[in-house]
């Protein structure tokens, strides 16, 4: 039987290339994501590119959304910086078909692919195979890598420049190594945060939210929150841009963040 590299249906994470699939997924058993009642399931590249396609967005000028249709796995969608440097994709979705690689290397290839955390790692080697550009991870989560590939490049610090005012955090939280990626160029200048769910754009865009787990409800302590004001306190940014369609802060967003964990910390108190 062929080898494929079989793909997790809850979350999307891709592993090696292998006969039959895992009996498991790793990344869903964890506590911080779940096993559906129906059980584990799995997919591939070549099943989901016959079901489902990708959606691009224009979100502000340098920046575009990349989403599967219909949603699939967790539904994330990705970003992706324009940028004289190289582009960036920051965070990742499972599915990469001709059409994506076709627009992609259109506005100029990807430069580098960069993720928030384990639940987004999804088709990551494919990505960085198929154009041939590092994927950065935070070290900290070194262990949630289930298909290790030279083109992963793991990083140390608590920030590391990707050039061009484009600046990696590491804020920790929902995973230790959760990353947000501060975009300079972003807001026309004013600065802009790309946060996945490390740090959660919610429906009251007055605020923001904080989890150690979304589905499970399990919230962070007080101090983990602190930590991530903290990281990216040195940086300015205007707008913030999470990890779903339209899940935008488009004014204020560094104060809408200080308030948010002001917010959270009286609710733990009380």
């Amino acid at each position: 039987m062929p080898e494929t590299a079989w793909i997790c249906v809850t979350c999307g994470t891709q592993y090696p290339p292998a006969g039959e699939p895992a009996l498991t997924c790793p990344i869903c058993s964890d506590p911080r994501q779940y096993v559906p009642d129906s059980g584990q399931r799995w997919t591939s590249l070549e099943a989901l590119r016959s079901t489902h396609r990708n959606a691009f967005q224009q979100i502000e000028p340098g920046l575009l959304g990349i989403g599967t249709v219909p949603a699939f796995a967790i539904g994330q969608r990705a970003l992706l910086v324009r940028s004289p440097g190289g582009n960036v994709l920051w965070d990742c979705i499972a599915l990469l078909d001709d059409a994506t690689v076709a627009i992609i290397s259109a506005l100029g290839g990807l430069s580098a692919v960069a993720i928030s955390h384990p639940h987004y790692y999804t088709s990551m080697v494919e990505w960085g195979r198929t154009f041939g550009c590092p994927v950065y991870l935070h070290a900290a989560d070194r262990a949630h890598v289930v298909r290790p590939d030279p083109i992963l490049r793991f990083w140390e610090a608590e920030t590391d420049a990707l050039g061009d005012g484009l600046t990696l955090i590491r804020c920790g939280g929902h995973f230790e190594g959760g990353t947000v990626l501060h975009w300079t160029g972003g807001a026309g200048g004013r600065g802009a945060l790309l946060t996945g769910d490390i740090i959660q754009v919610i429906p009251d865009r007055r605020h923001v939210g904080f989890m150690r787990s979304y589905p499970n409800l399990i919230p962070l302590p007080a101090d983990a929150v602190d930590h991530i004001v903290s990281a990216v306190e040195p940086h300015d940014f205007e707008r913030m841009y999470g990890a779903w369609w339209d899940a935008h802060i488009l004014a204020d967003a560094k104060a809408v963040l200080q308030r948010s964990a002001a917010r959270y910390r009286a609710a733990l108190q009380s």
